[in-house]
């Protein structure tokens, strides 16, 4: 009987057995499996293209990276009608249109939309996917899926992913970007006492049924462990650029002819959601301090629940150098970035926004700009490492004039800060490295 045979290695002498030799070629061919394995990806997103957002653009590129590593993705989507509340007319009168968006087989599915934003349409709305998407994972689906991903916010979405998951016995992975219902207390858009409880609930069952939880920010993922989940459970794969479509480029001075902007004038912009969280009501106020700065311009590109409110307290306050711009399709956003010298976020002074790590803010530093945040927490510990910006306390109208004058006088500084976040993004916040860190992820869990 043959226990084992001699093999010299580099002048030395090791003993391998059989059975060693053929555990490590099932272990190779296993791992030459996994790495081809195909697998049907169920891929639950209230919102998706064609709407506008770094939520949607997220789950875009996601299911889009796990395409081109070969997998078969389904995305369960609301009907575009984000964020003004109104469906678009073509997807109207239906209750599912399926399309497919580069590869991506995509489920629109009908929502109780509202332009009215209050409680109770709120519940129809989230409620009404939440419906919508269960009863298309249950019987508009067809054939057998390996995986259930489900994005969160809104919450409901993990509810129709935990029945799906229940009644057709699918593995799920859940993504939080946000830790809801948290976040809508503090926020002030839930406060019926019951409706918090069910919500809590709800949150907590989808973290048990969770085979793995992806978080987007390192603060939701301490504040997750400290609520009792395990770190073997846990992954942080955050926001980040697309660094292919934001690229560095020099002042697009042809868009600034056709926004009818001077070549000559120093442009702060703003392009995001215009949300609750946001507090772009002290960008306004800034504007305000620097009214009679005529070289100074405020471009505020996007929409959102408070934009109208914005634009009316604009108004009234008359204010010279702040300009609205609708939102704008992804592909096209890059050359808005262009046009700007300095690409602002702010953020209200509440719990939820010292986890926050914005879109945004990667998407200036990718295409080369400076950043400029008013805002506390993770993202300035991030900027403070990408050395790409400055900072300034949230809220702080005077400060951000102020920050805003000092980079103008500053074009060397800005130079400086837009090389080195260019050079930060593409090594840590490359959005197509985190989706292939996805796809190791989903295959490993499979």
């Amino acid at each position: 009987m043959r226990r084992g045979k001699a093999v010299d290695f580099k002048g030395g002498c090791v003993t391998i057995t059989i059975a060693e030799e053929r555990a490590r070629e099932q272990v190779a061919y296993a791992a030459d499996d996994q790495r081809h394995t195909i697998m049907r990806i169920l891929y639950l997103s209230q919102y998706f293209p064609p709407e506008v957002g770094a939520t949607q653009t997220r789950a875009y590129e996601m299911a889009r990276g796990l395409v081109r590593a070969g997998h078969h993705v389904t995305v369960i989507a609301e009907v575009p009608n984000h964020p003004r509340g109104v469906i678009r007319p073509e997807y109207r009168g239906r209750f599912c249109l399926r399309e497919e968006l580069d590869g991506i087989e995509v489920l629109y599915l009908w929502v109780s939309a509202s332009p009215d934003k209050n409680f109770y349409t709120r519940m129809a709305f989230y409620l009404s996917f939440m419906l919508s998407a269960a009863l298309a994972g249950l019987f508009l689906v067809r054939g057998h899926y390996d995986l259930i991903y489900a994005s969160s916010p809104p919450l409901f979405v993990g509810g129709a992913a935990l029945i799906i998951s229940y009644r057709r016995r699918i593995p799920l992975v859940f993504e939080v970007r946000d830790l809801w219902p948290e976040s809508a207390v503090q926020l002030g858009e839930l406060s019926h006492p019951r409706a918090i409880r069910l919500a809590a609930w709800l949150e907590e069952s989808c973290y048990r049924r969770a085979r793995h939880i992806v978080v987007v920010t390192k603060g939701i993922y301490d504040r997750l462990v400290e609520r009792g989940c395990s770190t073997d459970q846990l992954t942080l794969i955050p926001n980040g650029a697309n660094t292919e479509l934001y690229t560095p480029r020099p002042i697009n001075q042809t868009l600034r002819r056709q926004l009818g902007i001077p070549p000559d004038q120093f442009v702060v912009i703003y392009a995001g959601l215009h949300g609750l969280a946001h507090g772009l009501e002290t960008a306004l106020q800034a504007a305000d301090q620097l009214r009679d700065r005529p070289d100074i311009l405020f471009l505020l590109v996007g929409d959102g629940p408070q934009k109208a409110a914005l634009m009316q307290m604009a108004k009234e306050m008359a204010l010279p150098n702040v300009r609205f711009h609708d939102a704008v399709p992804e592909p096209d956003l890059p050359g808005y970035v262009a046009l700007a010298d300095v690409g602002l976020d702010t953020r209200r002074r509440i719990g939820i926004s010292q986890g926050t790590l914005p879109v945004k803010m990667f998407s200036y530093m990718a295409c080369g700009r400076p950043v400029l945040l008013s805002i506390e927490g993770e993202a300035v510990r991030l900027l403070d490492r990408a050395q790409a910006g400055v900072v300034v306390p949230p809220e702080k109208p005077e400060a951000l004039a102020q920050a805003i004058l000092d980079l103008q006088a500053d074009p060397s500084a800005r130079e400086a800060f837009g090389r080195r976040g260019r050079v930060f993004v593409e090594a840590n916040y490359s959005r197509q490295g985190f989706a292939c860190q996805l796809d190791q992820l989903l295959r490993a869990t499979v």
